[in-house]
Order: C-alpha cells, then sequence, then structure tokens
C-alpha cells in the first residue's frame, strides 16, 4: 500500500545518536545472532498475479480476459530453479490471501465485490477478504485454489526455497467475509457491539447512527476508469460507517484514504487508551519463549486471538515467515504476543515488517520480536539521493552507525512494490546506475537482501495500467512486465528474448547474490574507510563509497562508483586499526575482484598501514578479497 509517512532521517540521526551506545548491552541480539549466522538471506518479492503472465496488450483498466493473469502453477520447476540460482533463499509470495477483485466467482461461493470500494479491477492485495483462503485469479481451477497453493509450497520447498506471504494486521477490506474459516472460528467483526464506537473486543470501529459513504471522486477518477458496472453505483451498504485503515474516523473517508480497508481495533480505545497489559520494563531483553510465557495467562482483546489464529493456519499449511504490513500502525505489545506464539511453533520463521520511525525500531525489534525491518527512511532514501545525483556518499556511514545494534534486523532493498522501479525516468531513468548502489545495499550489512521481480533485468513500470500509474509496476490491476515477460520468453523462463542489457543486468544480479549468500564476510564484521579516506586520499571523492568486511577465513575491500560519467584513480587507505584487527604483517598482498574476476591490485602494508591502487569507472564496483 502506497506510504504517506515521511520522516527527516538527518535529523533523526542528529538526535539518536548519542543514545545508540546506551542501548547497547551484554544481551545485544545483533552479536548474539551474528555468532551463529553462517550466510546473508537473499528473498525475491515476487507479484504472484504478474509473474507468469505472457499477455502483452495492457489496456488500460483491462479485464483479465483482455490483459490476461499468471498463475501459481507458471512456478513451475524450471521457474523456481532459475529463481534458486539467482542467488535467493526466500520467496515472498505477494497477493496470495483472498484480497478484492472485480470478476465473477460466484459459482464458487465466492461474493462479488464491489469497484466503488476496490482500487483497480484486480484489486489491492492489502484488502484481505478471506484470510482462510487464497486469490481465486491465480488458481487454475478456482475451487482448488488452496490445494494449487499448497503444491506451490511444495514445488517452492523442492527447489530449496522457503516461503513468505503477507499478514495486514492493521486492516481488512470493508466487505470482509470467509467462506473457508476453520471451525469455530469466525469473522472479523461477526460478534460486535455495533451500537457504541469503541469496546476493547470489537474488532472495528463504529460511528453509530451513520451510513458509510463512498468518496466523492476528484481528477477525473471513476471505478474501473468509468466502465459502466451494476455494482459502481456510487454506493455500499455499511451501517454503521466503520473507520477507515488508515485512521480517517469519517463515515465518508477521502478519495486518498484506504477508503477500501477498514481498521482493525487492538483495544486502543479513541483517546488513545491500552485495555491491554503492558510489557514489564526491561522485557526487551527476554526472549521469544518468555514473552509466550507472559501473555500465556493474559486477557487479550479479540482481534489480537484472531491474527494469532490466521498465523498458526498458515504455518501448519507450511507457509515458512510472513511480510507484515505498516507494523508501527499496530501496538508493539501485539506482536510481542503474535510473533512469540509464531516462534513456539516455528522458532525459524522469517518475521518481516514495515516500520517507518526509525525511533520505533529497537521497539518493534526487541520488545516485538519482528526479526527484520524495513531499512527505507535512512539507507534507501540516501542511496536514492545519491543515484538521483543530489545525494552524498558521505551520509552513508552515520546510518550504519546509528545502526551498528540492530543492524542485522534492517532489511536492504531499492525495489518493492511501493517504490518507482530503478528504470523508470522518475527514478533514475537507468537500470545500470543501480548497480554500485546495489552492490553496497547487498554487502555493508549482515542484514537480508531483497530484490523485486524484473529489477534484475532493469523493468521500468511504464505502463498505464488503470489505477497503478507509471514508474511502479500496478498492484492492483491486470497486466503484463514488458522486460520480465522477455525473460519468462513463453514460460521456458531461459531470457529467450531478452535484450542484451537485460542479459547483462541480470547476470550481474546473479554474481552478487550469490557472492553474498556464500560469504562468510559478509555475516561478519563491519567498519566503515569512507570518512578516513575522504580526509587522507587524494581525488577520493563523495561519490565513491569504500568500506571493509571480514571473518575469520575471508577478508573484502569493497569500492562503489556511483559516477555515471567519471573514472576515478586513487591509492586507497587501510586505516591502522584494519590492519591490526587483519593481523597482516608488512608485505605485499593480491587482492581481486570477486564479481568479474577482472580486476586485480595490491594491498602495500607498511608499518601497520595499508594502501591499494583502485582504478574504477563509472557505475563500476569491486569486491576485493585479499588472496
Amino acid at each position: 500500500m502506497p506510504k504517506t509517512y515521511k520522516y527527516l532521517c538527518a535529523v533523526l540521526l542528529v538526535s539518536c545518536f548519542a543514545c545508540v551506545n546506551n542501548m547497547k548491552n551484554e544481551e545485544d541480539l545483533t552479536v548474539l545472532e551474528n555468532n551463529n549466522m553462517q550466510h546473508k538471506e537473499v528473498i525475491y518479492q515476487v507479484f504472484t498475479r504478474l509473474f507468469g503472465n505472457t499477455n502483452s496488450t495492457n489496456k488500460p483498466w483491462g479485464t483479465i480476459e483482455e490483459n490476461g493473469v499468471g498463475k501459481f502453477n507458471d512456478f513451475n520447476e524450471k521457474a523456481l530453479k532459475e529463481i534458486k540460482e539467482l542467488g535467493v533463499t526466500y520467496i515472498w509470495y505477494t497477493g496470495v490471501p483472498h484480497h478484492d477483485v472485480i470478476r465473477d466467482y460466484t459459482k464458487y461461493g465466492i461474493s462479488n465485490d464491489d469497484p466503488d470500494v476496490v482500487k483497480g479491477r484486480a484489486g489491492s492485495p492489502y484488502a484481505v477478504k478471506d484470510y482462510y483462503n487464497v486469490n481465486p485469479d491465480l488458481a487454475e481451477n478456482p475451487e482448488n485454489r488452496l490445494e494449487e497453493f499448497k503444491a506451490l509450497i511444495d514445488r517452492t520447498h523442492q527447489a530449496g526455497l522457503k516461503v513468505i506471504i503477507d499478514i495486514v494486521p492493521n486492516h481488512v477490506a470493508r466487505n470482509y467475509h470467509s467462506t473457508t474459516n476453520p471451525e469455530g472460528i469466525e469473522d472479523f467483526g461477526a460478534s460486535d457491539d455495533k451500537t457504541v464506537v469503541y469496546n476493547v473486543n470489537n474488532n472495528f470501529y463504529y460511528n453509530p447512527g451513520e451510513g458509510f459513504k463512498v468518496p466523492n471522486w476528484r481528477n477525473d477518477y471513476l471505478p474501473l476508469g468509468g466502465e459502466q458496472n451494476k455494482f459502481a453505483d456510487g454506493k455500499f451498504d455499511e451501517t454503521p460507517a466503520k473507520w477507515t485503515g488508515n485512521g480517517s474516523r469519517a463515515s465518508q473517508p477521502d478519495m486518498n484514504d484506504w477508503y477500501e480497508t477498514v481498521k482493525i481495533n487492538y483495544g486502543i480505545s479513541p483517546d488513545g487508551r491500552k485495555d491491554f497489559d503492558e510489557l514489564p520494563a526491561g522485557f526487551e531483553n527476554q526472549d521469544y519463549i518468555k514473552h509466550f510465557e507472559f501473555w500465556k495467562d493474559k486477557v487479550v482483546p479479540n482481534s489480537w486471538k484472531k491474527f494469532k489464529d490466521i498465523a498458526l493456519y498458515w504455518l501448519d499449511f507450511g507457509v515458512d515467515g510472513f511480510r507484515y504490513d505498516m507494523a508501527e500502525m499496530v501496538p508493539v505489545e501485539f506482536w510481542s504476543y503474535l510473533n512469540s506464539s509464531i516462534k513456539m511453533k516455528n522458532k525459524e520463521a522469517f518475521i518481516l515488517a514495515e516500520v517507518y520511525n526509525p525511533n520505533l525500531y529497537r521497539d518493534y525489534i526487541k520488545k516485538g520480536k519482528i526479526d527484520y525491518l524495513y531499512d527505507k527512511v535512512q539507507l534507501y532514501d540516501t542511496i536514492k539521493h545519491i543515484i538521483q545525483g543530489h545525494g552524498k556518499t558521505d551520509n552513508i556511514p552515520p546510518i550504519q552507525d546509528y545502526l551498528s545494534d540492530i543492524e542485522h534486523h534492517m532489511l536492504h532493498f531499492l525495489e518493492n512494490h511501493d517504490e518507482q522501479r530503478i528504470a523508470s525516468p522518475e527514478f533514475a531513468g537507468n537500470a545500470d546506475k543501480g548497480k554500485p548502489a546495489m552492490v553496497v545495499s547487498a554487502t555493508i550489512s549482515t542484514s537480508p537482501t531483497m530484490i523485486y521481480f524484473g529489477q534484475e533485468v532493469g523493468e521500468p513500470g511504464a505502463e498505464d495500467a488503470g489505477y497503478g500509474k507509471p514508474s511502479r509496476t500496478s498492484i492492483f490491476d491486470y497486466m503484463g512486465v514488458p522486460h520480465l515477460q522477455r525473460w519468462v520468453n513463453n514460460k521456458k523462463f531461459d531470457g529467450g528474448k531478452s535484450t542484451v542489457d537485460e542479459k547483462a543486468l541480470r547476470d550481474f544480479y546473479k554474481r552478487l547474490l550469490n557472492f553474498t549468500i556464500n560469504s562468510s564476510a559478509l555475516a561478519g564484521n563491519y567498519q566503515d574507510i569512507h570518512h578516513f579516506n575522504r580526509q587522507h586520499t587524494e581525488w577520493y571523492n563523495n561519490q565513491v563509497l569504500s568500506f571493509v568486511r571480514w571473518s575469520e577465513n575471508e577478508k573484502l575491500i569493497i569500492v562503489s562508483n556511483f559516477n555515471a560519467e567519471n573514472t576515478y584513480g586513487f591509492e586507497l587507505q587501510l586505516p591502522q586499526d584494519v590492519i591490526e584487527k587483519w593481523q597482516l604483517k608488512d608485505g605485499s598482498y593480491v587482492v581481486s575482484d570477486q564479481l568479474y574476476n577482472t580486476y586485480e591490485s595490491t594491498l602495500k602494508v607498511t608499518d601497520k598501514k595499508g594502501k591499494v591502487r583502485i582504478d574504477i569507472g563509472p557505475l563500476q564496483s569491486f569486491i576485493l578479497k585479499i588472496e
């Protein structure tokens, strides 16, 4: 779901930097985990509905018959093998839970959805209608859609990959209704007292005595692009009106609100009172077992139980982890309750979430027991500015300093379904400009790396698909993804129709990602050498970034040039403390690039100081290993 929250990264870095050292202690989570970590993880986020679609019509607001749709079965053995060999360890199948769609599935017992409260024709994956089933669009036989998804999970596991799906705890579709609830499970809101605004065990917030009104459409927008549809009548029956997913309390939300969703009540009253127990002081340092035990004898709001049941259902189904949408809009105590229950069932479960306020990172990681958070407003936003030519690499090392105690928990990415495609004119206009950024993003910490399907072939997201607009691949419409379709090549999944540039870009990603998941140094130590070289090295500048990574058996010097036009040459220096940590004696050491194996230089160590000649071309990166 597109985000409106913005935070001033620079201000936060300055204001919060002083507190970092106070947060480090003997039970630091990063230290504990890094001691046991063998390699980095790589997540391939794929929009399931689009991946296998070979239809290239791309008519704005096109139907499924006109524009086509991908299926679970498109992820066959060959496709999964190629994804695995790209250097991937997890697949995040985005858009799997059954969400609203504008298509008639009534013969399968599924009610029609109203275009007045659905974004796009294919619907938003973040307006979930039934948490105990999957999107019927994705099945060859909608009647057997759960069985087809289970077969996909099994194929994915057989390919050596693990599976992540979405859970969206903050909101559900306005017309939520499950046709396949397990025994003893009732729908959200089924037992709510709708005569009051708030009750601790109500699943929703209400405006008693008021009916819901469809937003007033502006800027030439109309549902389905103005197409005639018997349900698109400017009305939606909801009495009393519920609060909207982004928190709007209006019975008639604005068209820019998340009007297709309703907000979940987690036991927080309209005036902000928490009607549930809070975690004791210092409990952030307790493990998930202690958190689970804390909640065992506590009375919690009904919504908490519902989402716990949902998560455990999908774990039983074979899913290996979850990505949580807009986690910071839900109280951290709920995350402690939910995630400790998940970890008790599967301690290896992968838990990823969106939190965009750096001041909350440590609470949601340590108190909420969330494994990984998006590093969006700090690293991603900073790197994006550098790629676009109005940022400096000087701003990257302070981010790593600020996050040093939780760096392992900060997921790195350059694209996802919310962000602009690198190759779009609105971002960089050239996928190659993402190469140095990708090297830095993937190698600067022990955290997982995520790429978005089509990123590896330079997909620009140029289609005007309907509700979705260019620069981002639409998540609301039926459409094809042209650059990826050339790689899919009529479901041969061999790049047979890819251009030379697309093949070269995919080769770059394949080399980089496979290196990251096999490098012990990238699961080890990090030190900035950028600022040292900015002070001491001639010709070294703020378009270049350098740092070192090491383990007992592997020592790396990583250098990236973000400039798209200039080659730089300089004597890169390794400060004395790095030489001492690496236990290097005076002498010469060969260093060779691990990405393309075409660059070699010599590290000369004299009096515990090191120098290595670097000649680096436009948008080039070196991962130099000391032989």
